[in-house]
């Protein structure tokens, strides 16, 4: 992959991830009570949900700073493909399929990234593989 292919990619998921955060941060409290909300019947107990819906927000913001910024570049790259897991684990708890594809291809670039981080040319960790 050349060194534009990747910043734009990294680029794009690093937005999608800072913008996900971003606005959830300042409406934290509606957004965790709309989360806990949707996992009322499912399985998992509400002392996992309502945390989990409080941190989420700030860890895609972090993955999508890094990642626009390429800094700890692989970290935020594992980070995010961690955070995309636990949102597909919770999807499926709710059955909530709808969701799924836009999760699924979250992690396709979150992998396709990590296995091209030598063409990770454009960012501050550039030492940093």
């Amino acid at each position: 992959m050349n060194k534009y292919s990747y910043l734009i990619l990294r680029l794009s998921i690093g937005i999608s991830m800072f913008g996900h955060g971003f606005v959830r941060i300042f409406k934290l409290n509606a957004f965790s009570t709309w989360m806990t909300g949707q996992f009322e019947k499912s399985i998992l107990p509400q002392a996992i949900v309502i945390p989990f819906s409080y941190i989420l927000p700030f860890l895609e913001l972090i993955t999508g700073i890094l990642l626009i910024l390429g800094l700890f570049t692989k970290q935020a790259l594992l980070l995010g493909s961690f955070v995309m897991l636990m949102l597909i684990f919770g999807s499926t708890m709710i059955e909530n399929w709808d969701v799924l594809p836009s999760q699924l291809i979250h992690i396709a670039f979150f992998v396709v990234l990590l296995q091209f981080i030598n063409s990770n040319s454009f960012c501050i960790d550039n030492h940093n593989k």
